[in-house]
């Protein structure tokens, strides 16, 4: 149970995320980290089980890291994207599924790109896009708000007021929310703030 969210502008991409991690009905936990960084340009967030979350995105971002030392140079956004849709389809073809969403938000010389990458392994590419049990709420926010031409710090407050909006109605969403936009220099900034 969370919320997460991406927004894609012609500035870079913004991603947010509540910091609640519940088991069942129970708040476990109230500063969780929701987004991962796989290096200066892209990012990763997560909803589903965390372990299986944490585990695909740490295989992910190792198996980049491989990739692009034997190339001499670093993979895309897109070839990132499908790295972890990869990891997904693979555990699923094996009976033991990775129950996780990810959001893959980065930027790369061919602009900024979101993807999602759901259970199955399947890939999408978004403007805009959301996980987790605040999601149909947070998709209400983004569909009435997003527009061509936003501004990254536009991209910024919409993601935000996307995951305040689900922290308002999901109760598996809440404890303050995280941002992290990504600049089309490769620059990311994190702000973190409590409710």
């Amino acid at each position: 149970m969370t919320t997460i969210v991406a927004v894609k502008s012609g500035e870079g991409v913004a991603l947010a995320s509540d910091r609640r991690a519940s088991k069942g009905f129970f708040v476990g936990s109230k500063d969780v980290q929701k987004i991962y960084p796989l290096d200066d340009s892209i990012s990763v967030a997560m909803s589903g089980l965390m372990s299986d979350a944490e585990y695909v995105i740490k295989l992910a971002k190792a198996e980049r890291k491989l990739i692009g030392l034997r190339r001499n140079f670093p993979l895309s956004v897109k070839e990132t994207a499908k790295l972890i849709s990869n990891i997904a389809y693979s555990g699923m073809r094996s009976y033991q599924p990775f129950f996780a969403d990810l959001l893959v938000a980065g930027v790369d010389p061919q602009g900024a790109h979101i993807y999602a990458a759901d259970i199955s392994g399947s890939l999408t590419t978004e403007n805009f896009a959301s996980s987790g049990s605040g999601s149909p709420l947070a998709y209400g926010v983004l569909e009435g708000g997003y527009k061509e031409g936003i501004s990254l710090d536009e991209a910024k407050q919409l993601a935000e007021k996307a995951v305040r909006a689900a922290m308002e109605r999901d109760p598996g969403s809440g404890n303050g929310v995280v941002t992290v936009t990504i600049s089309l220099n490769g620059s990311a900034t994190v702000s973190k703030e409590a409710n």
